[in-house]
């Protein structure tokens, strides 16, 4: 039996860190846009979903108000899904100043409020590339610039953008904020190595045409989430190789770590919950094997009580852990301008070991509450 575990140990070990090192291949192969297009032509659509957002959604507005992007090429629509807050009222204050408010009037309960005020959007909209954000992100006046020039540069079909967490409050939210630049690093990783996987819409553009022709969110529409990842990957079935990842600053969207584990924990099993239905096999695969790796580190952490053997065998994956995903984590950290977060990856290790593991289990078996509903 030791050696059974001792060489599934050591292969899954492998396996892993040799998706690291893939991982870090596809972040160095990304370069940042060498050409800066200023003879803009592209009429963009800013797509906003917002509920209960009346906190923070008047300083996510004023920042897209004031983007340096030509005012008549730009057009933003933002849809009220069912708040009982006074989001709708704060968004109306905005009508001179050309933001179009859509409320939602759904007389039939959906799994999926969001792909369903998105998809509402578009349909009203009028511009040529779609650019989609969250009702609580902040931008640079220079975000939607960066975005449109690098489109008009590459001729691509959908650009995914960088997110981070900003203005933390705890150790716990600055914990998320390095390990939110891992999963970032991770889809743009994939899109730096031809491949399209992962995704944020909190920063996701891509062309009205080509999401209806596509299909839109139909066939992914009963998911609470992937409005980003899932549409991700059936537009890289349609264009592979037109999918471009921005690694620029000016792009970059900041918005908020959670809280507390609750809401942490209901915003984690809500992301995946949406990895089983993944077209591409190879990468639920990857997942699985991800998470089969963590699965035996702590397998052998709590066999180490039994056996010196397994502790051992232990603090190698853990050494070996750290080591490669310190190798991939701060170049990554140095384009967000966060390196000082390094510091806290032995003290992340552990602790993402175990809610990996955990939200993996329940990820996709139990209902969870998301913006005041239960989904599933």
């Amino acid at each position: 039996m030791t050696a059974l575990i001792s060489i599934l140990s050591l292969l899954l070990t492998g396996i892993y860190l040799s998706l690291i090192v893939y991982f870090i291949r596809g972040w160095e192969r990304i370069t940042p846009p060498g050409i800066y297009n200023r003879n803009f032509r592209t009429r963009v659509t800013v797509l906003i979903a917002a509920r209960n957002e009346e906190h923070i959604i008047s300083a996510t507005i004023d920042d897209i108000l004031a983007q340096d992007y030509p005012k008549e090429l730009t057009e933003i629509i933002i849809v009220d899904d069912h708040s009982s807050d006074k989001t709708a009222e704060i968004i109306r204050r905005y009508e001179k100043q050309g933001v179009i408010l859509l409320q939602m009037k759904e007389g039939q309960p959906l799994n999926s409020y969001k792909k369903k005020a998105i998809a509402m959007a578009i349909g009203h909209s009028t511009g040529e590339l779609m650019v989609a954000t969250d009702a609580d992100c902040r931008m640079g006046v220079q975000w939607l610039s960066s975005v449109a020039s690098y489109f008009e540069v590459n001729n691509l079909v959908m650009i995914s953008s960088p997110v981070t967490y900003f203005q933390e409050k705890s150790l716990f939210e600055l914990m998320q904020t390095l390990e939110f630049a891992y999963l970032i690093g991770i889809g743009a990783s994939f899109i730096g190595n031809k491949r399209a996987s992962t995704c944020n819409g909190a920063n996701l553009a891509y062309r009205k045409d080509v999401f209806y022709e596509v299909g839109g969110f139909a066939g992914i529409d009963n998911l609470a989430s992937g409005d980003d990842e899932l549409l991700l990957q059936k537009v890289a079935l349609r264009y592979p190789g037109r999918i471009g990842f921005l690694k620029q600053r000016e792009a970059i969207v900041y918005t908020h770590a959670k809280p507390n584990l609750r809401s942490f924990l209901n915003q984690r099993r809500r992301w995946a919950s949406k990895s089983v239905h993944y077209k591409d096999g190879k990468i639920v695969a990857l997942a699985i094997s991800i998470w089969l790796f963590n699965v035996s580190l702590l397998l052998n952490a709590g066999l180490s009580f039994m056996n010196i053997f397994y502790f051992k065998l232990f603090l190698l994956q853990f050494f070996l852990k750290f080591v490669f995903e310190f190798a991939y984590l701060f170049p990554i950290t140095s384009f967000l301008k966060r390196q000082a977060l390094m510091v806290l990856l032995l003290l992340l290790i552990p602790v993402h070991v175990v809610y990996f593991v955990y939200i993996g289990l329940i990820g996709n078996t139990r209902k969870y509450e998301w913006k005041g509903r239960l989904v599933r």
